[in-house]
């Protein structure tokens, strides 16, 4: 294969080819370093990232594969993490010039997990202020004029543009699934609690995931393999798998209280895709409205990120309010307002609704929504 071109590879074709000696992981990283150094001037989806460090771990984990020494799952592929998870070979800056130059001293958890299963972390990438709505200097790379999203944008643009196979990125309010959907990569928001928290910027302690980007869906399966919570001390996580109701599999159309604000193209383009799945003969669609106290999720969701915003950023706020963004500010002054008796009939109202949810597929058996 054409070295030059190996950013073109998912992570797992990678992986396969490196332990077949094909490839090494030092040519893909040089690969996906000359990718970044092209384009990234443009794109603006690094904060900062190390060639060399980079290099010299791939010759690391090269040097183990030659001597025949177990490696990790990921076996020297590059990975991009979001700048808001603590890593001890980075400064993490959240987005704000109020934490510039900061280093914790450690790496979060799924940084940790990324980098004991031979992971190469080759930088951090552009995140939104504080990784909530203000949005750092990443463009779309399929058009400059179109947004990436915002606040994982760094790391959709850095999967979408072939810079590295494989990111973290984290999601609160649709900051994983709406820069993968914009960037044209595939973004998973994983079941809440699946995957550690330890070691990243904590904004909503009921709202913030990890958020995992990648080009392939094998991809994806393998960074959540990697980061995922699992053993006998996690017993919950170790039992789920996707069970369908029966050989067929049974999906129910919403179109929600939202469903008017779309734009007729994006309408149009979901009435197409439900159109063709629906001549699958494997497939039994249905359309359906959920029960009313879903028509309240955004207000809720709204409220309950605002509450906690000026809880934690209270010191911000205080002290250094000249430095925080007018969206930032509002948000907090918003939550500032709402007091501890409303904050926690939010929190009842939030689990309730979750367990519509639940209700919602078990009673009528759906697999997908």
């Amino acid at each position: 294969m054409n070295q030059k071109k190996l950013y073109l590879l998912s992570a797992t074709e990678s992986i396969k080819l490196i332990k077949l000696g094909r490839i090494s992981s030092k040519e893909l990283v040089e690969s996906c370093a000359a990718q970044i150094e092209k384009n990234d001037k443009k794109i603006h989806a690094w904060v900062m990232y190390n060639k060399n460090n980079a290099i010299q771990t791939a010759e690391y984990i090269d040097n183990k594969i030659k001597e025949g020494s177990n490696v990790g799952m990921l076996c020297g592929i590059p990975v991009a993490i979001k700048d808001i998870f603590n890593t001890l070979d980075f400064p993490t800056q959240h987005g704000s010039s109020i934490r510039k130059g900061y280093t914790p001293g450690n790496d979060a958890r799924v940084v940790f997990r990324l980098k004991q299963e031979n992971g190469i972390i080759i930088g951090k990438t552009v995140t939104a202020e504080f990784g909530v709505h203000y949005p750092g200097p990443t463009v779309n790379p399929h058009d400059f004029k179109h947004s990436p999203g915002t606040s994982s944008s760094g790391s959709a643009a850095a999967v979408a543009s072939f810079m590295v196979p494989l990111a973290l990125g984290s999601q609160t309010a649709g900051s994983t699934l709406r820069p993968a959907s914009y960037c044209g990569i595939y973004g998973f928001k994983p079941s809440f609690g699946l995957i550690p928290r330890t070691g990243m910027l904590k904004t909503t302690d009921t709202l913030d995931n990890v958020g995992l980007m990648a080009r392939t869906i094998d991809d994806l399966e393998l960074l959540f393999d990697v980061v995922r919570v699992s053993g006998i001390d996690h017993p919950l996580s170790n039992i789920l798998t996707c069970k369908k109701s029966s050989s067929n599999w049974r999906v129910v159309f919403v179109r929600s209280s939202k469903w008017h604000y779309a734009e007729e193209y994006a309408k149009n383009a979901i009435l197409e895709f439900i159109s063709k799945l629906s001549k699958d003969k494997n497939i039994n669609i249905e359309e359906k409205e959920l029960p009313e106290e879903f028509n309240k999720v955004h207000e809720i969701h709204e409220k309950i990120y605002c509450k906690e915003l000026a809880y934690y950023f209270k010191e911000e706020y205080d002290c250094e309010k000249d430095k925080l963004s007018e969206v930032f500010i509002d948000m907090i002054e918003k939550g500032r307002k709402i007091n501890l008796d409303e904050y926690n009939l939010l929190l009842f109202e939030q689990n309730q609704i979750r367990e519509k949810l639940s209700k919602f597929f078990e009673d009528n058996q759906y697999d997908v929504i």
